[in-house]
């Protein structure tokens, strides 16, 4: 059975026994479990551990405590090699045992996906990652709550930071109301010096908003990230396979005369929430202007190589630079 992150209410955790979350909101999944999954008796497991040790968990499921009432498995990390293993389990009819997988993104293909999409007694629930505004008005109602007085635009400043992860704005939320325990104000300075990011940007991340021409993302991410030389060349290989990508992309548009279609069959797959940022790419660029500048990365990489000691400024002039250029 297929469910919306927003329709947990619909659930019944007291019938429901076998769940998969999955997709990139790491903080709304466990959230969802925290809310809805308070029992003392928690089991948590990585994928592998399982494997490796089947009968073992086997044991650990049939086997009844007097003192444990319900078991509450988590699987981290979960893919399509644990769903034989589930399968059983589910079929057996096990009564107070509750199993929740945890998997990052899943495809179309995936075996334990479709299984949990099919079966009635089987919960299944994608959670995509936030939206700014979403991000937006939790940190409005955590400001609110807490009576601290901020700004919109520190707020705005905030969720930016946290690149569409619940996980992350919740993390700096809970440093920011330890440090204003006894005071209701907090100024710019102070939220710069409090929050920073879990991790950099992905190289992924910074050459899509580069091709997409959105100059003022593609010079946060830059001054958020923590580059190192050898980033460098990882972060211009990877543009070049996104421009690589874009250019066939642009051939099958012009072939297929329908974006959304070429999008459609395009392989590899492009992931929703991809979309709109790779039509930004597509409507951006020329085949002629893909072609020159393919020939500007290789060139860009060359100049990286010889001259290390000044690798990120070289990078950062070039990806500033191609993102403020006029369309096609």
């Amino acid at each position: 059975m297929i469910l919306k992150s927003f329709e947990t209410n619909k659930i019944n955790f007291s019938i429901n026994n076998f769940y998969l979350f999955y997709g990139e909101n790491e903080g709304l999944k466990y959230e969802i479990i925290s809310k809805n999954f308070s029992n003392k008796n928690i089991y948590r497991y990585e994928e592998k551990e399982i494997l490796d040790n089947k009968n073992i968990f086997f044991d650990s499921i049939y086997s009844k405590s007097f003192f444990d009432n319900q078991k509450i498995i988590i699987i981290s990390r979960a893919t399509d090699k644990i769903k034989d293993i589930i399968e059983e389990i589910v079929e057996k009819k096990i009564e107070d045992v509750k199993i929740i997988l945890i998997s990052n993104i899943l495809d179309k293909k995936s075996k334990i996906r479709n299984f949990f999409e099919k079966n009635k007694k089987t919960i299944c629930i994608p959670f995509y990652s936030d939206t700014s505004q979403t991000l937006n008005s939790l940190a409005i109602k955590f400001f609110k709550d807490k009576k601290i007085s901020i700004s919109q635009e520190m707020i705005n400043y905030l969720t930016e930071r946290c690149r569409g992860s619940r996980q992350n704005l919740n993390n700096e939320l809970t440093k920011i109301e330890n440090y204003t325990k006894n005071k209701n104000k907090i100024n710019m300075e102070e939220i710069i010096k409090l929050t920073n990011l879990s991790e950099n940007y992905s190289a992924s991340e910074l050459s899509d908003n580069c091709l997409a021409k959105n100059t003022r993302k593609t010079i946060t991410i830059l001054n958020e990230n923590n580059l190192s030389k050898e980033d460098t060349i990882v972060t211009i290989r990877t543009f070049l396979s996104k421009t690589k990508r874009l250019m066939k992309l642009k051939k099958e548009v012009q072939e297929k005369q329908n974006m959304d279609l070429a999008m459609a069959n395009f392989k590899p797959p492009i992931f929703w929430k991809d979309k709109e940022l790779i039509k930004q790419q597509i409507t951006n660029w020329s085949i002629d202007k893909i072609e020159i500048l393919m020939t500007k990365i290789n060139k860009t990489e060359l100049l990286i190589k010889k001259h290390s000691p000044n690798s990120i400024n070289i990078l950062s002039d070039f990806l500033i630079n191609e993102s403020k250029k006029t369309s096609n």
